[in-house]
């Protein structure tokens, strides 16, 4: 899904996340730790920085897909913000090339919508993997 929105006055992009779930908030450490020069700022999109700075992120799409607002005011979501996602970050920038095979936009789509509609259940198995911290975030 791709939307334009009002522009971001600030020149990272913004991404924009589900705060309440440990495998969204994990990815986004992990994102912030492989990033390119601070290139992102994380919003949780339960902020009321999402309502007044982006509104026409609606937390009730925010909640089924990760969102990027890019410095222009584009809005990227779920599959579709990876590959700008990926472009941004050290030692992994090479692989958002592989967005453009033939077939990639298809599968990230089924694999991105799969697993973000069951990320709880899987953040609730992975906790109780052996060897695992039961605490989260």
């Amino acid at each position: 899904m791709k939307q334009t929105g009002e522009k971001n006055n600030n020149p990272k992009s913004a991404i924009i996340y589900d705060g309440t779930c440990p495998i969204c908030k994990g990815t986004v450490a992990w994102i912030g730790e492989n990033e390119i020069e601070d290139s992102f700022e994380m919003i949780p999109c339960q902020s009321e920085t999402v309502t007044t700075r982006f509104p026409g992120v609606k937390q009730s799409a925010c909640m089924n897909a990760m969102h990027l607002v890019l410095p222009d005011g584009t809005v990227l979501a779920g599959e579709s913000a990876l590959p700008e996602i990926v472009k941004r970050l050290k030692r992994f920038h090479a692989a958002s090339m592989l967005f453009k095979l033939p077939a990639a936009r298809v599968l990230s789509r089924i694999a991105y919508r799969w697993f973000a509609a069951r990320r709880y259940r899987i953040a609730a198995l992975l906790a109780h993997l052996p060897g695992r911290s039961k605490r989260t975030g």
